[in-house]
């Protein structure tokens, strides 16, 4: 009968939609049940027949933010043509064949969040992540990070995307109006006594502006340090997205400034288009040569009003020569605190002898380890420390 091919069909659109807006939420995309009801009435208008009319419509309900667009259009080609057949609405619609071309960006998390949706249910997902949490929290803590599995970088990229780094707010010279400053600010006081005649005076009040400090990052992009190069980019993204002034550079043979790259919302995007820019992605290293072109091009730029540089390479240098140890002085004179970080002080037993951690070392602040979640966790509590920098001595890691 009619009425109950209308009814099964109507059913059969509800568990569509309802079953695509899971895998949405497990791919990040925040939809509560109030879009799924607002989407299930849209279905109702429109003709589902239609591919561009159920993308458009589907797109005005689910994606509220710029960023997340990317996500809900690879993920709408994935579900609807995935599985062929009677479990879903557009068989009749012919999809367009794609090009050989390279993965987009977030493809690959999406692809998870249907394998998740489509194995397990909502709650022992949940469930499941709960038990991560709890169990394995610890042991992902130390872990090293070249040694982690594709699950457990999964979830080491979550914690790194969930870290905060609060500001460490920098003095400044400028004084604004403040209610508990020192400082009278005269001529507001006379202002506000102008309309009183006089009789009544209200003292107003400056104190200093502080602003978050600057934070440069130089990131080693050579060989020796792939197994570490997507997660320190997670990171130096998620610092990004909380501080507006950090400014990021990548070397390996060249230098390279991706600061725009990383200021994308969505951390996949950002991460392709950082690797799109870049042409010496895990090749040699040229330390020094890297070095002076942002001392020449981008220091006066960049390390301006106290600015915190941090160096993240193993300094396994190529070209270890007295250029390198005048970069690297003239870096560290620029600049209110430098920090470099080594993957390398992941072993005990470390010691400075290659000839250009040699070199690197007394030109420094602060050496420090970076290979898991709980050295990122170090480094973002010296970040937010307002501390004095202490400089370091060389001769005690010789």
């Amino acid at each position: 009968m009619p009425g109950e091919r209308d009814t099964q069909a109507t059913g059969q659109i509800a568990d569509n939609v309802i079953a695509f807006a899971r895998s949405l939420r497990v791919a990040g995309l925040p939809i509560g049940p109030g879009a799924v009801i607002d989407a299930l009435k849209a279905m109702q208008l429109i003709d589902i027949g239609n591919r561009q009319d159920l993308f458009t419509t589907l797109e005005s309900i689910f994606v509220k933010r710029h960023e997340h667009a990317l996500i809900f259009a690879q993920a709408f080609d994935l579900f609807f043509r995935r599985e062929q057949g009677n479990i879903h609405m557009l068989d009749s619609v012919p999809l367009p064949q794609s090009a050989q071309k390279p993965p987009p960006p977030a493809s690959r998390r999406v692809q998870e969040a249907f394998s998740q949706s489509r194995s397990v249910n909502a709650p022992d997902i949940e469930e499941k992540n709960v038990q991560l949490s709890v169990s394995d929290r610890e042991v992902l803590q130390s872990k090293d990070f070249a040694q982690m599995s594709a699950a457990e970088i999964a979830e080491v990229t979550r914690a790194i995307a969930a870290m905060k780094l609060p500001q460490a707010e920098l003095r400044t010279r400028r004084f604004a109006p403040d209610a508990r400053g020192h400082r009278l600010d005269l001529r507001r006081t006379l202002r506000s006594s102008l309309r009183t005649g006089g009789e009544i005076v209200n003292f107003h009040r400056l104190g200093r502006v502080d602003k978050p400090a600057p934070i440069v990052a130089l990131l080693d992009i050579s060989g020796s340090m792939t197994d570490y190069t997507r997660l320190f980019l997670q990171f130096l993204h998620a610092i990004t997205d909380a501080r507006k002034r950090v400014s990021v550079f990548l070397f390996g043979t060249r230098l390279t400034n991706v600061t725009r790259q990383l200021r994308a919302r969505d951390p996949d995007e950002a991460l392709a288009a950082c690797s799109s820019s870049v042409e010496d992605w895990a090749g040699g290293t040229r330390i020094a040569t890297s070095l002076h072109n942002f001392n020449n091009l981008w220091g006066r730029r960049v390390l301006g009003q106290g600015a915190i540089v941090l160096l993240i390479s193993d300094g396994l240098e190529r070209e270890a020569d007295s250029r390198l140890e005048f970069e690297m002085d003239r870096l560290h004179r620029s600049c209110r605190r430098l920090i470099w970080l080594n993957p390398l002080l992941r072993f005990d037993r470390f010691e400075a002898k290659a000839q250009g951690i040699k070199m690197m070392l007394p030109h420094v602040d602060e050496f420090r380890p970076v290979h898991n979640l709980k050295s990122m966790e170090g480094l973002i509590a010296t970040l937010s420390s307002p501390a004095v920098p202490r400089r370091f001595d060389a001769r005690s890691a010789a």
